[in-house]
């Protein structure tokens, strides 16, 4: 393994302080713990696209790219340790990568200058600029999921859900906790019938949850789970027979390792992603040339095309793209974590854009702005193959439902506000 620790020698630099002769893009990593499984190809894939960014372009526009990296082990306390250390170096952007996290650092960062990105995790309701300043979620949150995921079962349903019934496992956590809301409000308006039943951490054991399925006989099932509990879900969901079409994961619940231990009992479960699956684009062959072959690769290189790899690739791309938009808003390659923020503010990702940097219909495309940091809530439902052991999109990137989803963002930010002496309309 070839991953780098922290070791510019920057000094005690400000987050907004002067602008610095390296751009420097943390890597908050949990290569350790019980969730390593998910943490290790997203930070490898991370890592790696800066390195290509280094070895084939010279960094971004000329200023060479550091990845300065520091283990949380998925740890909150860790997690907040890390972000003291790493403020210090100048850092254009956090990526947390759990939710536990995210909601401790929201207040230092925000006072210290330094934007996040919680990217499809974290707090929902930061998708609100008038109240988040610095923080960020595009182009998808929970609440975009839950609401994409329903969309969904309706249409198999014929176009309605009167009288069905949908049930949520989730991690017993605040990430899990995140959709309930939506769902509840969706219920509501959809007429079906909503429950929710709580795993807890690690999840290694679900015979209990998976027996009251069996009994409440819903016709789907939403699972927010992260880690070994995923594969364990899926497993139990195949020993009652659940069919796996009905069973739909989170994001965070739809990688290879998730389905693999199951072998053809995964087949047919679904996941709901907001990019792409597979190694069918060019940017994975330069990686291969540019960073594998040379021996430059964070990890074995044995990742490339998974999906928490690509994840971790596409966290890169859309941070490389806003360090791009602020070098050329500000007229200056050396930019500073106050440029990167405004830039992310009004970040537009394109086709274009994605065609460029060998990502062609990588993700949906979606634009950013003062009021709305999290894109338009677009996401695509996957279905596993066990007989290919591939992942593939068997829908469009679609939007969610923004008359349910803005007004509990709204009020859920506000909330925030209130609690902490915050405006709510920065941006007017």
């Amino acid at each position: 393994m070839n991953k780098k620790l922290a070791t510019l020698a920057l000094g005690a630099v400000m987050a907004a302080g002067p602008a610095v002769a390296e751009l420097v893009f943390p890597s908050m990593s949990y290569r350790t713990g019980p969730f390593a499984a998910g943490g290790i190809p997203f930070a490898d894939g991370y890592e790696d696209y800066f390195t290509l960014l280094n070895e084939r372009d010279g960094g971004i526009g000329g200023e060479r790219i550091s990845v300065p990296e520091c283990e949380t082990a998925y740890n909150t306390e860790k997690g907040v340790e890390c972000y003291e250390s790493l403020k210090g170096q100048a850092p254009l952007v956090l990526q947390p990568l759990s939710t536990g996290i995210t909601y401790q650092i929201i207040p230092k960062a925000t006072a210290d200058g330094i934007p996040i990105h919680t990217m499809g995790y974290g707090r929902t309701s930061a998708k609100n600029g008038n109240v988040f300043s610095h923080v960020f979620n595009y182009p998808v949150n929970y609440w975009d999921g839950a609401s994409v995921g329903v969309n969904h079962f309706k249409e198999v349903s014929g176009g309605s859900l009167e009288g069905k019934k949908i049930m949520l496992l989730y991690f017993n956590g605040a990430y899990g906790k995140e959709p309930i809301p939506t769902l509840e409000k969706l219920a509501e308006l959809e007429g079906f019938e909503f429950s929710a039943l709580g795993i807890d951490y690690p999840g290694q054991e679900q015979k209990s949850q998976w027996l009251q399925v069996r009994r409440d006989r819903p016709d789907f099932v939403l699972f927010w789970g992260w880690g070994v509990m995923n594969q364990v879900a899926v497993q139990e969901a195949a020993n009652i027979r659940f069919p796996m079409e009905n069973f739909m994961g989170i994001w965070w619940s739809g990688a290879e390792n998730d389905v693999l231990p199951a072998g053809d009992g995964a087949n047919g479960y679904k996941a709901l992603q907001f990019h792409n699956v597979g190694s069918d684009f060019p940017v994975f062959d330069d990686l291969q040339k540019y960073v594998v072959d040379s021996g430059k690769a964070a990890g074995a290189g044995d990742q490339i095309g998974t999906v928490l790899y690509n994840r971790g690739v596409y966290a890169a791309f859309l941070a490389a793209e806003a360090a791009k938009a602020a070098q050329e808003a500000n007229g200056t390659s050396s930019i500073t974590p106050a440029m990167m923020r405004d830039a992310m503010e009004n970040l537009e990702i394109t086709a274009e854009k994605m065609e460029a940097a060998g990502l062609p219909n990588f993700g949906p495309v979606f634009k950013v702005s003062c009021s709305n940091h999290g894109g338009d809530g677009m996401a695509a439902v996957s279905q596993w193959d066990s007989s290919t052991k591939q992942w593939n999109l068997i829908t469009d990137f679609a939007p969610s439902d923004a008359e349910v989803v803005n007004p509990l963002i709204k009020a859920d930010s506000e909330a925030f506000a209130a609690e902490n002496n915050l405006p709510i309309d920065r941006c007017d």
